[in-house]
């Protein structure tokens, strides 16, 4: 039996933190998620600079470049013209500064709550007409991101079922538009609001899955903690992750990013990723 390809972990960082972890960073050319446009404002303003900035600090870098799109106030799912024309003015912005930084890859946000889970199917048709407007808010962008090279990437929120935003991508059938996991989202929606273990969310999404948040928690609240410290299931979400066709990307997002190769150290150490 050939021996499986080793699952290489990498980080999402601010600019200003990866100086501090190039070294690492680049030994093994980890995967790579730039952060500073989950600023809503940043992405409004001349971020030249910053461009310039991540270009030499990545000078020589063959690791996969990603970037955080802006989602405070972005609601995929809004209905109100005016609100739409902001939503999907941020998203061009967005794959701008894909273009700048060299970025082939944008998490955006589900747009699905737990509202939605308990409530969507009251209303015949409802959950359909979320998933066409939703479509549409992402139409531009999506064939924008095609003619690019970059992979729109969904990542669970408030995500009860982890089937609906699948259905977004299937519906949308564009290479553009794949899925993204946050371990520690999916554990937290499981122990506090009844949905599947995070290995689950991993099986529904297969080979449609592009991309994972690696964080740990205690299922109470969004801690972004690193590996080890919380009650994810590492084992079921790796040996999930192992059943994949194609290995998505697999980045460290906790809020110790000073200590950030703890976690990363603590995955080494269970023979997971390196």
């Amino acid at each position: 039996m050939a021996k499986q390809a080793e699952l290489v972990v990498g980080a999402a960082l601010n600019l200003q933190d990866i100086a501090a972890h190039r070294d690492w960073l680049f030994e093994r050319d980890r995967p790579l998620e730039i952060q500073d446009f989950c600023d809503v404002h940043l992405i409004s303003e001349d971020w030249s600079d910053r461009a310039r900035v991540a270009r030499q600090l990545l000078d020589g870098f063959q690791g996969q470049v990603g970037l955080h799109g802006p989602f405070y106030g972005i609601d995929l799912g809004v209905e109100d013209r005016e609100f739409q024309g902001l939503v999907r003015k941020r998203l061009q912005q967005g794959l701008d500064a894909c273009a700048a930084f060299g970025a082939s890859q944008m998490v955006l946000h589900s747009p699905y709550s737990y509202w939605d889970h308990n409530n969507l199917g009251n209303w015949p048709g409802a959950t359909r007409r979320k998933l066409e407007v939703v479509l549409d808010n992402l139409q531009a962008a999506i064939s924008r991101a095609e003619d690019m090279g970059v992979e729109l990437v969904l990542e669970n929120i408030e995500d009860i079922d982890p089937a609906w935003r699948g259905q977004l991508v299937q519906a949308a059938d564009s290479r553009a538009l794949k899925l993204s996991i946050d371990t520690g989202h999916a554990h937290y929606a499981h122990v506090s609001h009844g949905a599947p273990p995070v290995d689950y969310f991993i099986n529904v999404a297969g080979n449609d899955l592009a991309h994972v948040h690696l964080q740990d928690v205690d299922g109470y609240a969004d801690r972004h903690w690193h590996p080890g410290e919380g009650s994810v299931p590492w084992h079921a979400v790796f040996a999930a992750l192992r059943r994949l066709q194609r290995p998505p990307r697999l980045l460290l997002e906790v809020v110790d990013v000073a200590n950030l190769r703890k976690g990363a150290d603590y995955l080494s150490s269970l023979g997971f990723c390196v």
